[in-house]
């Protein structure tokens, strides 16, 4: 789950993380209420959405009166933004960060993450901040310095002072820093975190270190146990289909293509996909109705699939080790009933009670051409999908 910059920060300063004064506002009136809540004469005027780039957008103007604060306010709430990081999709402003404006003298990059490929959390840092990580790293590498957490041992200061120090920092911002990575790796950890990026972690004129930009991603999975991160999510900045797939406890991902997919389990979906795509087609979504699929959320699964226009065929690929083929079936007929589905359904059953299930849709009445394997299945729902 992504939040919000306002919300991030809110956790940065629960955990004693340096963030300048800020509040968030949903109106230009407002806006001019939380800048004169703030101290100084400088605010920076931030627009809120899930998504980084905002500042080549547009999303982050420097207010120098009030009336600047409620202009660009006024201009940016109600609107939608769209940035380099939001595949073409424009997102909606319903609230703007207003923030005490600083002097930098520096940007720096921090971060913290679960790396795979060494199983342990890992803080990457650089020098060079303010700008995307992935470029720093393929430009100049040798300006990121990386630190995996022994997790028995936990991260200990005197690692915080060695990234400090290799950032080229004083004693006394190496001390701030400290901090910084202490309250992080700690944050990380309560609220089982998947990413905290802090860009820029700014050096101010006055040698202090700051974070004027926060992005922070949570594990879904970890949900329940904290109503208050859920108690932050904003839907608006999220794919209403996917929306409601998770209503549905159905997972779902939005794509570009025109092949719908209905699929049970994670790995043979993306096989799948692999396979529409190697016989020259396109899907339309990812999706998993998991291994406990019932007659109702295939019915759902359908509904989302078909919410999309863009859907010319959809292709059924259920391999049935918890879940029967014969009750797939059956849900699968009453969904196309029910959903009145027009564009051809292709399926391909494997597994148990497969024999009842290719029976059922047989026996059915309906439109719905059977398929010998995923090959098979594929090709047809490419060729279904081009002859629409």
């Amino acid at each position: 789950m992504n939040f919000h910059e306002y919300q991030a920060k809110q956790l940065f300063a629960e955990y004693g993380i340096a963030v300048p004064a800020g509040r968030v506002a949903r109106s230009s009136e407002e806006a001019v209420e939380a800048a004169k809540a703030i101290p100084g004469d400088l605010w920076v005027v931030k627009a809120q959405i899930h998504a980084g780039g905002r500042g080549k957008a547009g999303g982050v103007k420097l207010a120098r009166t009030l009336d600047e604060v409620r202009d660009y306010a006024k201009a940016m709430l109600g609107t939608r933004m769209e940035t380099y990081q939001t595949a073409g999709v424009a997102l909606p402003i319903d609230s703007v960060l207003i923030s005490e404006g600083t002097d930098i003298a520096k940007e720096l990059y921090l971060s913290v993450l679960v790396d795979r490929s060494t199983q342990s959390i890992t803080f990457i840092a650089s020098s060079e901040g303010g700008m995307d990580i992935e470029q720093v790293a393929a430009e100049t590498p040798d300006k990121i310095q990386t630190l995996n957490i022994n997790y028995v041992q936990g991260l200990q200061p005197y690692q915080c002072r060695d990234i400090g120090f290799a950032l080229g920092l004083n004693s006394k911002q190496v001390g701030q820093l400290t901090k910084i990575m202490l309250g992080l790796f700690k944050l990380f950890n309560e609220k089982d975190l998947a990413l905290v990026e802090l860009n820029p972690l700014a050096i101010l004129t006055d040698g202090s270190l700051a974070v004027l930009d926060g992005k922070v991603n949570s594990d879904d999975n970890a949900n329940f146990r904290h109503p208050d991160l859920v108690a932050m999510r904003d839907i608006r900045q999220e794919d209403e289909t996917e929306v409601a797939a998770s209503q549905h406890d159905l997972n779902y991902v939005t794509m570009d293509g025109n092949i719908g997919c209905m699929v049970n389990g994670a790995g043979l979906a993306m096989a799948t996909m692999d396979v529409i795509q190697l016989e020259g087609g396109s899907p339309a979504n990812f999706l998993d109705v998991g291994g406990g699929a019932t007659k109702e959320r295939v019915t759902e699964a359908f509904k989302l699939i078909l919410s999309s226009d863009d859907v010319k065929a959809i292709f059924v690929n259920i391999f049935g080790g918890i879940v029967r083929c014969d009750m797939i079936a059956e849900g699968i007929i009453a969904a196309v009933k029910e959903v009145d589905v027009k564009v051809p359904v292709i399926v391909r059953l494997e597994g148990t009670n497969v024999d009842a299930g290719k029976e059922l849709l047989k026996n059915s009445g309906l439109a719905i051409t059977p398929a010998d394997d995923i090959n098979d299945g594929a090709r047809k729902a490419v060729a279904a999908a081009k002859a629409a």
